[in-house]
């Protein structure tokens, strides 16, 4: 089975660019970035609350605790979101209507107003990346992002797995991408 596309950093602006020209900008670059500056997974973005992610004043929490019941291998995690992220996210909550500032309200809704299902963000991240051209790219894309970052910038490997909320040390290297950029450099330190 192939992976999902690693984008680079002209591809992460073209997806980026599209989503601001979206009826839902605001919360589809919320869904982008929390796939690519938490590495979250779609089941996980779909099933995060307001309350998980924003305080009673609505400020975005230090750390996002995702519940066990909602993370793939029924393990609880938590995400630390760095000043991009917060930035980003804080943005998303400064334009909510006080109706939608409930504890555990979902953090996204569709058109209709309902939670998304890990299917249908998944069907709205492919939109995304063929609106902007983007091959090969899925919902996990961001994810495979966000740990390849991690290791391009020789984060501990123990680090990454815990962020990734992988068990396994295996699984979390299978997600990291290698380029001839990156063969480069790391020859070029001898």
């Amino acid at each position: 089975m192939k992976q999902a596309k690693v984008l680079n950093e002209g591809e992460l602006k073209r997806l980026l660019a599209v989503v601001a020209q979206r009826k839902h900008a605001a919360r589809d670059r919320a869904a982008v970035m929390l796939s690519f500056y938490a590495g979250m997974r779609v089941g996980e973005i779909a099933a995060v609350t307001i309350g998980d992610v924003f305080d009673a004043e609505g400020r975005v929490r230090d750390q996002i605790r995702l519940r066990a019941e909602i993370t793939k291998g029924g393990h609880a995690r938590v995400v630390f979101p760095n000043e991009r992220l917060r930035h980003e996210l804080q943005l998303y909550a400064d334009g909510l209507p006080p109706s939608r500032r409930a504890p555990l309200s979902p953090l996204l809704l569709t058109q209709k107003r309902t939670a998304f299902s890990a299917n249908t963000l998944c069907q709205l991240f492919a939109a995304f990346y063929v609106a902007a051209g983007i091959e090969g790219a899925s919902s996990h894309s961001g994810r495979r992002w966000f740990i390849t970052r991690l290791a391009h910038r020789a984060v501990s490997p123990k680090v990454i797995m815990t962020l990734a909320g992988h068990k396994s040390l295996a699984t979390t290297q299978r997600y990291i991408e290698v380029n001839d950029e990156l063969i480069r450099a790391a020859v070029a330190v001898l």
